[in-house]
């Protein structure tokens, strides 16, 4: 993976982060991004679908996330909605933030083996 290219999108706004930890877990569709994302941040983090619909375009277009085909299961329910899962260079983008959120807890005291 391009090290340049992933630093060059980190680092991550909460909003992104919450969404790609969501599509980590398999596809899924705007609506049921929403939901994941605040039912897991228990409403901290809010997407009203403007800020949703363009989060996704930008991750689209940085080759982060990739439109799928619906899962199976769901095929026969609302054509209109767009699957998107997480592409290679997405998950080594999550797993570069969560490392650099790690050092930053170290280097502040506030995860074991920081700063005292």
């Amino acid at each position: 993976m391009d090290d340049a290219r992933l630093q060059r999108l980190l680092p991550l706004n909460p909003r992104t982060f919450a969404i790609l930890a969501v599509l980590l877990e398999g596809p899924a569709h705007g609506y049921r991004i929403k939901q994941e994302v605040e039912a897991r941040s228990r409403g901290a983090v809010t997407l009203d679908p403007g800020s949703l619909y363009r989060t996704i375009a930008r991750l689209l277009d940085e080759g982060v996330v990739e439109p799928v085909a619906p899962p199976p299961d769901e095929a026969d329910e609302d054509e209109r909605r767009r699957y998107y899962r997480v592409t290679a260079l997405g998950r080594a983008l999550v797993s570069a933030e969560g490392a650099r959120l790690d050092a930053l807890l170290r280097r502040s005291g506030l995860r074991e083996g920081g700063a005292a």
